[in-house]
């Protein structure tokens, strides 16, 4: 089992049919480009990958098959949440016995969850499974994880650590400080290299789908110590991102790896479906930030 977690990973999208099933050829040829670019690891079914939007059927031979065409060589992090419990479960079993590396979920949302049911609700998903389970902590899951409790989360054996989707690196810092060991990655592509300088061992982003070279630009220079490449490798890689921000992301990554000939389809809906007109500007506005296609 691949436990060393480092390095720059991406969240993958996941390549859909016109009837929103999973393209396995796509995903197939999707892997091996990222392979190419130069990936170790990918992290598989999360918010990139529109895993709460597929039905588990589905979410399951993403799984399996990620995991058999990514191989040995790569680390396979497979993202589990369900709004049914009961799903987010079978998903962590099911993600074991195929082989990933780690499981990683968001804290449950929409309800309003105490920390009480927060800690319980991961060391169940923890004692389900014998592989690492890393939480993924983001903002957007409205969901606020105190450092106290990642505290209590972290003394739980298999809680190894934590996708951090958040702008606050004053509190990455103090959480690097009190738990050395744990994995750690940044999950703000525009602020890896805070991400970085806040004690951070890597990164996992969306848009490293189709600028990964100039990501981990980012992350070498900053770990050889050049931190002056790195910044500059943050700020070219940022020229490009705020365009994608200008848009909607997925369908943006999406367009664009359709563009390098890679059959990923359109985000499910109801995401935008960009026409070829649309896309063509994106492209434009990505160009003249710097991209090359």
């Amino acid at each position: 089992m691949k436990t060393e977690f480092k390095g720059v990973f991406p969240a993958l999208v996941t390549p859909l049919t016109a009837k929103e099933k999973l393209n396995v050829r796509a995903l197939e040829a999707l892997i091996d480009y990222e392979k190419k670019e130069g990936a170790k690891g990918f992290y598989i079914g999360g918010a990139t990958g529109e895993g709460l939007l597929l039905d588990i059927p589905e979410r399951k031979k993403l799984c399996e098959k990620s995991i058999e065409f990514a191989g040995e060589d790569c680390a396979k992090i497979v993202h589990i949440t369900d709004m049914n419990f009961r799903n987010t479960l079978k998903l962590a079993k099911h993600a074991e016995a195929c082989g990933a590396d780690a499981i990683s979920s968001i804290a449950p949302i929409y309800f309003k969850y105490d920390e009480n049911e927060i800690y319980e609700y991961y060391k169940a998903i923890a004692e389900s499974v014998n592989i690492p389970l890393i939480i993924y902590y983001t903002a957007a899951a409205g969901v606020n994880i105190s450092l106290d409790l990642f505290s209590r989360l972290f003394a739980i054996d298999n809680i190894t650590g934590v996708k951090w989707t958040s702008s606050n690196y004053y509190e990455m810092i103090c959480l690097r400080e009190k738990f050395p060991e744990a994995t750690i990655f940044n999950g703000p592509d525009e602020m890896l290299i805070c991400g970085l300088g806040a004690g951070a061992n890597g990164g996992i982003g969306s848009t490293y789908n189709i600028i990964f070279p100039l990501i981990n630009e980012v992350y070498q220079s900053f770990q050889s110590g050049n931190i002056e490449k790195a910044r500059e490798a943050q700020k070219k890689a940022d020229k490009i991102i705020r365009v994608i921000l200008k848009y909607s992301v997925i369908p943006v990554v999406k367009a664009v790896l359709e563009e390098r000939s890679i059959e990923v389809g359109n985000a499910s809906f109801p995401m935008v479906k960009y026409s070829a007109g649309e896309r063509k500007q994106i492209l434009r506005d990505m160009t003249e930030a710097g991209f090359v296609l």
